[in-house]
């Protein structure tokens, strides 16, 4: 008999599936959603462009499969919210934050699916899930079609080499064209994109959809009715002739044993069987020499059970994909081997997402070979740490069924073991490790710091938590200010994690903008000849140095040489002076701000026999570098960032004025179908706030990257400012 046990984890539930054997004593099992066949498994993303509906159609997808009973829409209008949407931030902001993963039965088949976010600011989210996943279904606005985190999310599926179905969503709304959209998969994402399906009724009229290869008409009813199977109707017969016809000539020309069926078969006075049709199809979606492509609409419940069965019939199972390992024995020398989903084979498995809860790390764990159980010893390649396999959970969003076995292809999670994002698992006898995933570079920092001493603690370990999960979150403390700096990928990331503080941790804070990294150097030779002298009674000071500074030959750094000749400045005061120049050079007497590319020379001097000393000779160090400073022209230098701005033609003239305002300048512009790149350099300093301001511009269409380029003179202007607020600054720490 076996009895559900909920108990409640770190805001998660977590159900004990166990057995209860004659003695009474109760044994874990495998979950009744477990497979035993890799043949019948399917690992699956659900990725997008923000508010395409990827959410929405999970929904569905876990309702017609049974794993929930109800259905809850987005942005929790209902007091509920999305099940795959389980942080209240999500639920109120109507967005995906994190990647969720759940799993369901479909038929025969088991499905693992993870749903991922839209925004660009959490695309680390994608990148994770892509790594893991097997197949993915790339969901589709049928109004705006192809969209920036589109490009994004294609440019992730290729580098990972992941086959894709697509689903056209929204069908049910104003304007949605699917044959528009198929177009532009083609143009401007370069797929070769072929409809499985047509629907029938635009718009507020949408009833069902065609299946082109069963050649038969699905009409949706009501929510959660099975679809009635009709014949085609007769108005549709031509068009879906064509539409046929196009599909399998496009397969044919990638696919030879499609190609000789219609050479041998008359083609198209006979057209192949749904069987042939549907065993092409599978080939080349795997081959990933096709995209095929579905409709409907998730939120009126139309089109979902078909994507079902087309997630089944084309992508691959774990053990159609290719899955290449580093065998790290031999030191120095790594070699290239190829997995096997087989239970019986050594373990080895990927954790691919970290999170943190109240009772410890949650490491969520694709096992690619081999058997993972509870109570094995495995170890983290990566870390050459041994570790005993702890409790071992599946994933239903925030909650969680444990379970004693997990066998290949399967996605699960693991409690309380310490490791970092990307590490390898094996068992003891081998030294496999996978390939890493590729993280992006944060675009944007802030200054933060808490409100009050009380929240200091939490504050540090809120910080701690957050890298640990995401590797696209850093954490820094700028050595010119004092202030904590956080970095990542957008306004909207970091936004996020503050709340974040302020919900998990309880945790006020003060959210600034940081200090721009500006340097100082001279712009000529700047001559010095300077005396410390000092006599207060008993041994006095006194150092005479004579020299100059000027523009250093190598770029940005900094450099020091000593030109005396003979002994008028004995070598250790040498090095005391080599020291002060260095005291000097970490904070520059115009903004206290680093200086850079000034090569300080010494070349006379003058001591005396008593007063004479190391210290001495520091302090006039620092007096003589500023008279050489003053006299070499002094300037300050502002980062320059090299920006990339993605973008549809339409909104190419507001963003230039916007670039303008800026005082940026663009120094390159490429064009790709429909969409336009700039390249620009912008001061660092006038790109806060921009990633609002261009999806302001460009209705969430546009994006950008920046890095670091150069740095440059301020303008007269901004100098002068900068100076002014130094002397400010200054002046109310003295007081």
């Amino acid at each position: 008999m076996t009895s559900f046990l909920a108990s409640r984890i770190g805001g998660l539930t977590l159900r004990n599936v166990m057995n209860s054997n004659k003695n009474g004593i109760s044994s874990f099992g495998l979950r009744c959603f477990s497979t035993n066949s890799v043949n019948g498994l399917r690992n699956i993303g659900i990725s997008a462009h923000i508010d395409s509906g990827k959410t929405t159609l999970t929904e569905r997808i876990l309702y017609y499969t049974g794993r929930i009973k109800e259905i809850h829409e987005v942005r929790g209008k209902d007091g509920v919210g999305a099940k795959m949407d389980s942080m209240d931030l999500e639920r109120e902001k109507g967005i995906t934050i994190q990647s969720a993963a759940t799993y369901c039965k479909w038929g025969e088949n088991h499905i693992n699916i993870i749903d991922t976010p839209g925004h660009v600011d959490f695309t680390i989210e994608v990148e994770r899930a892509l790594r893991v996943l097997d197949g993915a279904v790339l969901v589709m606005c049928g109004v705006s079609g192809v969209q920036s985190q589109t490009i994004t999310v294609d440019r992730q599926m290729r580098r990972y080499n992941v086959p894709r179905v697509v689903f056209i969503n929204k069908l049910d709304r104003t304007g949605a064209n699917p044959w528009n959209v198929i177009e532009q998969l083609r143009k401007k994402l370069n797929l070769n994109a072929v409809a499985l399906q047509v629907p029938i009724g635009k718009e507020s009229n949408l009833e069902g959809v065609i299946d082109l290869v069963a050649e038969k008409a699905m009409i949706f009813g009501e929510k959660g009715s099975a679809p009635i199977i009709e014949e085609i109707p007769s108005n549709f017969i031509e068009f879906v002739k064509e539409k046929k016809m196009e599909l399998v000539e496009t397969i044919a020309n990638v696919d030879d044993e499609l190609g000789e069926w219609m050479i041998e078969n008359d083609f198209p006075n006979n057209m192949p069987d749904e069987k042939t049709l549907t065993a092409a199809i599978r080939r080349t979606t795997i081959a990933r020499k096709v995209v095929p492509v579905m409709m409907g609409s998730a939120f009126k419940n139309t089109g979902v059970q078909p994507l079902l069965d087309g997630v089944i019939k084309y992508l691959p199972s774990p053990n159609e994909k290719k899955i290449i390992a580093l065998d790290t024995s031999v030191k120095d020398k790594e070699t290239e081997v190829e997995l096997d989903s087989d239970p019986k084979k050594p373990f080895v498995g990927l954790a691919f997402k970290l999170e943190e809860g109240r009772f410890g790390q949650l490491t969520y764990m694709r096992v690619y070979q081999g058997t993972l159980k509870r109570g094995d010893m495995i170890k983290n390649v990566n870390l050459g740490k041994t570790i005993k396999v702890p409790r071992l959970v599946r994933m239903h969003a925030s909650e969680m069924e444990e379970v004693s076995e997990v066998g290949p292809g399967e996605i699960c999670a693991m409690f309380g073991v310490d490791c970092y994002s990307g590490n390898t698992f094996t068992n003891q006898n081998c030294s496999y490790t996978m390939t890493s995933m590729h993280v992006p570079e944060p675009v944007m920092s802030l200054s933060i710091q808490p409100k009050s001493k009380d929240g200091q603690a939490n504050f540090s370990k809120a910080l701690s938590k957050f890298q640990k999960e995401d590797p696209t979150f850093r954490v820094k403390s700028d050595q010119e200010s004092g202030q904590i700096i956080i970095s990542g990928m957008g306004e909207l990331h970091l936004e996020i994690y503050v709340e974040r503080m302020k919900r998990e941790y309880g945790v006020e804070t003060i959210v600034g903008k940081p200090l721009v990294a500006y340097r100082e150097t001279i712009q000529q030779r700047g001559d010095y000849n300077f005396t410390h002298r000092k006599q207060s009674g008993g041994q006095g000071q006194y150092a005479k140095m004579i020299g100059h500074a000027e523009q250093s030959e190598n770029g940005m750094e900094n450099e020091f040489e000593n030109d005396v000749i003979g002994t008028a400045i004995p070598p250790t005061f040498i090095e005391a002076i080599k020291k002060g120049f260095k005291d000097c050079i970490d904070k520059g007497p115009l903004i206290g701000h680093p200086v850079v590319g000034v090569k300080f020379v010494v070349s006379d001097g003058a001591t005396h026999s008593v007063d004479s000393s190391e210290l001495a000779f520091r302090i006039a160090t620092a007096g003589a570098f500023k008279e050489a400073f003053e006299d070499g022209d002094p300037t300050i230098l502002e980062p320059i960032m090299k920006v990339e701005i993605s973008l549809p033609q339409e909104f190419q003239g507001t963003v230039i004025s916007g670039v303008n305002r800026r005082k940026g300048a663009i120094v390159n512009t490429t064009t790709q179908g429909e969409s336009l790149t700039f390249e620009c350099e912008v001061p660092l300093n006038n790109m806060f706030g921009y990633s609002t301001e261009l999806r302001s511009m460009t209705q969430g269409k546009g994006e950008f990257s920046m890095e670091y380029l150069k740095h440059t003179n301020v303008s007269r202007e901004l100098y002068n400012q900068l100076i002014e607020e130094y002397k400010k600054k200054r002046t109310e720490e003295n007081k």
